[in-house]
């Protein structure tokens, strides 16, 4: 199963990998040049289609859990000022995708989208400290009443090129449905309340729609 976002990039790659095997069979008679085309032109086809590949994943839905947006690993816990939404500190979050993993965006909680705004930008390397106000982004804010409002940004890196945000204000975000996508590398940035319990280690691997990052149960009284 592929990403909708890449059925485009797919047909075209696998045009031109079937035109460069067939003028390389055609036209190339040298042997040891007409085989390594062929070949390179395959592995590129297969690249591309692992990089869209949609895995189905089952969540278990909960208002208590923020779960992993995006297959990664965590490259940043720590605590920040977040200065665009909030204007308060927060615990932030990062998970960083390699060009190997599935870049499927999905919501970490459900709830109701209250801000949604996308940041033309820089393209530095998305491990790179200033990557989250300096690259191009995309910023997310979902409401419910366990979290009060969780913030998720999509940033570009230095292959990223395009982000795709699904999210607009007021709409209804479901746990692990499908929130948006990024092509070709980059991050993810969960800002959440200073009250959560992180569920995660620094340079732990996590997989979307299904690891916990993070829990927060409402309280009595």
């Amino acid at each position: 199963m592929f990403h909708k976002e890449g059925h485009k990039i797919i047909i075209i790659t696998f045009l031109l990998v079937v035109g460069i095997i067939l003028l390389a069979e055609y036209f190339v008679p040298v042997v040891w040049l007409k085989f390594p085309l062929q070949i390179a032109a395959i592995i590129l086809l297969v690249l591309i289609l692992q990089f869209f590949r949609n895995p189905r994943r089952m969540t278990s839905e909960s208002d208590n859990y923020v779960i992993a947006p995006v297959d990664g690993k965590v490259v940043v816990i720590e605590e920040v000022y977040e200065k665009e939404y909030f204007k308060d500190k927060r615990i932030q979050v990062s998970i960083f995708m390699s060009p190997v993993n599935v870049h499927v965006t999905r919501y970490a909680l459900g709830g109701e989208v209250v801000y949604s705004k996308y940041h033309p930008g820089k393209y530095l390397v998305a491990w790179h400290p200033k990557s989250s106000e300096e690259n191009e982004r995309t910023s997310v804010v979902v409401k419910n009443t366990v979290w009060g409002e969780v913030m998720y940004k999509q940033i570009a890196g230095a292959m990223a090129k395009r982000i795709v945000n699904y999210a607009t204000e007021g709409s209804l975000a479901i746990q692990g449905a499908d929130a948006g996508f990024i092509k070709f590398g980059s991050r993810v940035d969960l800002l959440l309340p200073l009250d959560a319990k992180i569920k995660v280690d620094l340079h732990q691997k996590v997989k979307g729609g299904i690891d916990i990052i993070a829990e927060k149960f409402p309280t009595s009284g």
